[in-house]
């Protein structure tokens, strides 16, 4: 019998527990180990910021569910790694051996690489905002709720190292769109400030007609922006950045006012994780091999947000490469057919990809874009914009809920977007 423990019951963990209960034979066990006790759907977020949704809307308890499945849950944060001895110690002082460790804690959200930044209940008293989580989304909610009684500027963006930047435009657009209905538009000066080369970059070199399109939408909804953008420091009220130029020379000091303030931090992986000698990079990603396994230690898989994958392109200011929804899914079904495998004695094959797919709302109406593979050159480069890809985030939304609650393992992005998108299954990376 070997026991599997799962990091994490986020995107990639719930559906990695869920897959692998579905492949292995009764006799191995499955744990699910997680900081916190819910399963909480961060596309969603954004919506949550501006009232949209509720916190009930896109969280689940995930014990009861993953007990319905047979899968064991313990609802504790990871204190430390012993890789070569194959156990874990969670921070109420006990400890957990395994046989597989799966990694799939998603990021630490590195707010004090600028001074200023991060939510005030992150501690460090920070003046800017995330919706990196449930919690950070319900304390935009919070400071809007007021904000909107006596309006004024707003800063969106993505901060230096950052790698996930289609939530910031997301967000943008979807405040936008939130102050017309509320007829306030006009007294909200917005400014989109990131640390991508220009505006449509998105951590991918460009996706399509990205540049172009998001370029014209800035401007149609009138959003300043400001990329090349070294943000410094952040202060009550004014956030200061470095524009630099296509060399990484000083082009441009600005110092942008703001009422409220949304920007997206740098990414690091957790600490534990980070801790364990030549499992990860310097800035505490996984090193993984293209079956998703530790370079180092055998029995160490891992997916999404917290392996390490290089930059596309260097960039003046540093940015990374996201990972997608549709990419941490074939790297959750890599990990689980791998153990499987290994534990019937075959050889391990399957392999995740590196094609991203992406639907973003943009409030009223949305963008989706597809690279594959996320690397250029692509086989296929596409973005599209539409009324349509707003409705298929919402319905999207449900659907993955759904998922969640009924422990069904099948491959969302695979079986319904690519399929609505009219994309055939490419994998090559």
């Amino acid at each position: 019998m070997a026991h599997i423990v799962i990091m994490g019951a986020g995107i990639g963990g719930m559906p990695a527990a869920y897959e692998l209960r579905d492949l292995l034979p009764k006799e191995h066990q499955i744990t699910v180990v997680s900081a916190v006790s819910y399963f909480q759907f961060v596309p969603s977020n954004p919506w949550v910021a501006v009232g949209w949704r509720k916190r009930d809307d896109i969280v689940l308890e995930v014990g009861p569910l993953l007990a319905k499945k047979g899968i064991a849950f313990i609802p504790q944060a990871v204190s430390a790694i012993d890789a070569p001895g194959s156990t874990l110690t969670l921070a109420d002082g006990q400890s957990l051996a395994y046989d597989y460790l799966v990694i799939t804690t998603g990021p630490k959200l590195s707010f004090d690489e600028v001074p200023g930044a991060g939510p005030s209940s992150h501690g460090g008293g920070g003046h800017t905002h995330s919706v990196c989580s449930v919690d950070h989304a319900e304390a935009f909610w919070r400071d809007y709720e007021q904000f909107l009684k006596n309006p004024g500027p707003i800063v969106i963006g993505a901060m230096p190292m950052a790698s996930c930047f289609g939530p910031a435009y997301e967000f943008a657009f979807i405040v936008d769109a939130d102050l017309r209905k509320r007829k306030l538009r006009h007294k909200v000066p917005m400014t989109y400030v990131t640390s991508e080369p220009y505006i449509g970059h998105l951590g991918l070199g460009g996706v399509g007609d990205s540049k172009s399109m998001l370029e014209s939408e800035l401007r149609n909804h009138d959003i300043k922006w400001i990329c090349n953008a070294k943000t410094t420091k952040v202060e009550a009220g004014r956030l200061f950045t470095t524009e630099v130029d296509g060399l990484g020379n000083v082009y441009k000091e600005h110092e942008v006012p703001f009422k409220l303030a949304m920007m997206l931090p740098a990414f690091k992986g957790v600490e534990a994780v980070a801790a364990v000698p030549e499992l990860c990079n310097p800035r505490g990603f996984v090193i993984i091999d293209e079956f998703q396994r530790s370079k180092k230690y055998r029995n160490i898989f891992s997916a999404g947000v917290c392996v390490a994958i290089p930059p596309v392109e260097a960039t003046p200011v540093p940015t990374g490469a996201p990972k997608t929804g549709y990419m941490i899914e074939t790297m959750v079904s890599a990990i689980a057919h791998n153990i499987a495998d290994e534990l019937a004695g075959r050889p391990v094959t399957a392999q995740g990809t590196w094609n991203a797919i992406c639907l973003a709302d943009m409030g009223d109406t949305g963008a989706a874009f597809v690279a594959l593979p996320q690397i250029p050159p692509r086989n296929v480069n596409w973005f599209k914009k539409g009324k349509w890809v707003h409705l298929a985030k919402i319905a999207f939304e449900k659907y993955f809920l759904s998922k969640m609650k009924s422990g069904n393992s099948e491959p969302v992005y695979e079986k319904y977007v690519l399929k609505a998108l009219g994309i055939v299954r490419l994998t090559d990376r």
